[in-house]
């Protein structure tokens, strides 16, 4: 069969992939680490990502036809909700979280802000079913989809069969959520050596690096484990973070650690969206920390900072945020394919 070569646009950088006929290998940004996604068990294809993109995209998958997945995770945002803290699903129900920002998702080996998921090719069957969320259940969303000329036509496209099935809908999804890859921003191009730091960013670089890179790991600015970072409980939520799944009282209070790239749009902050601005979030580190058996112990101490440092971490923070992404066509609403 004859090689083709297929050009996979991640930003404004041209990641090269090669098919054979169809299959897209998956391309690394330079100096990042390898991915913890076993593409070999689900090979990319132009045409499972299509399909992926309209199902992200597509009300279809709750149980009356309200909600997407895009509802929580908007793309201008950086696939997560900003208009108000808590994720909201069918009928106005509200869950108990604010959703995650989906951002370089195959460097994650657990998912949601306690690991309950621990693969991608599962994580959108939580939301699928779950009753606040979109109360479907994944039989359900066959029926609808077998009924789609639309959806048939696709899922031939990218299965050779127009028999939908639920593995071949979940493995979509991820293919295409595998595509959202931030990896071009200021900060980015400063490492690659093709741009510079203010002297306010490259102090507040420094900042970082002092005090909060030992959880925020470059490149991916998350070491995705689980932490307590001090938060109080909050009352009404009584959210013990992993302790729920796990039952083990050390991890208590402990969430995921959240990747810091695109955080200037992708407020509120923290598990249950308590915080607006990153203002909040420093007196948080400042001044609110709650002291308890799991704290992490890079928190034992507060992280004080004057109101010049203040302001330079968060000119840092901003260079994380990556416009090519956030405003990616190939990401955006797939009109030519939903409106047909």
């Amino acid at each position: 069969m004859k090689k083709i070569i297929f050009i996979l646009l991640i930003g404004s950088f041209s990641l090269v992939a090669y098919i054979v006929p169809k299959q897209m290998f998956y391309t690394v940004p330079k100096s990042w680490p390898k991915p913890k996604y076993d593409f070999s068990k689900n090979p990319l294809t132009a045409e499972k990502i299509e399909l992926g993109r309209a199902l992200f995209y597509d009300p279809i998958l709750s149980i009356d036809n309200t909600i997407s997945c895009t509802s929580c995770h908007s793309q201008f945002t950086a696939f997560t909700h900003v208009d108000h803290p808590l994720s909201h699903g069918i009928e106005g129900k509200m869950g108990t979280r604010n959703s995650p920002a989906l951002i370089n998702l195959a460097w994650h080996s657990l998912y949601m802000w306690d690991g309950a998921i621990n693969h991608l090719d599962m994580q959108s069957l939580a939301p699928i079913t779950h009753p606040d969320e979109m109360g479907s259940t994944l039989e359900g969303v066959m029926r609808k989809l077998q009924k789609s000329p639309v959806y048939r036509k696709l899922f031939y496209k990218a299965y050779g069969d127009s028999t939908i099935t639920g593995q071949y809908t979940l493995q979509a999804l991820s293919q295409f959520m595998l595509t959202l890859v931030s990896s071009n921003s200021k900060y980015d191009s400063v490492m690659a050596k093709k741009a510079k730091f203010t002297l306010q960013e490259e102090n507040g670089y420094k900042l970082f690096q002092k005090n909060c890179s030992s959880c925020h790991t470059e490149p991916l600015f998350s070491d995705y484990q689980f932490k307590n970072n001090g938060l109080p409980v909050d009352p009404l939520l009584k959210d013990y973070g992993r302790m729920k799944l796990t039952k083990n009282p050390q991890d208590s209070l402990k969430f995921k650690v959240p990747t810091l790239r695109n955080i200037e749009f992708s407020y509120p902050y923290m598990h249950d969206g308590r915080f607006k601005r990153l203002s909040d979030v420093l007196t948080h580190y400042a001044m609110g920390i709650q002291h308890s058996n799991t704290l992490a112990p890079e928190l034992q101490k507060p992280v004080v900072l004057n109101s010049v440092e203040r302001e330079e971490l968060i000119a840092f923070l901003k260079t994380l945020t990556d416009k090519t992404f956030l405003f990616n066509p190939k990401f955006s609403y797939p009109k030519e394919v939903l409106t047909k």
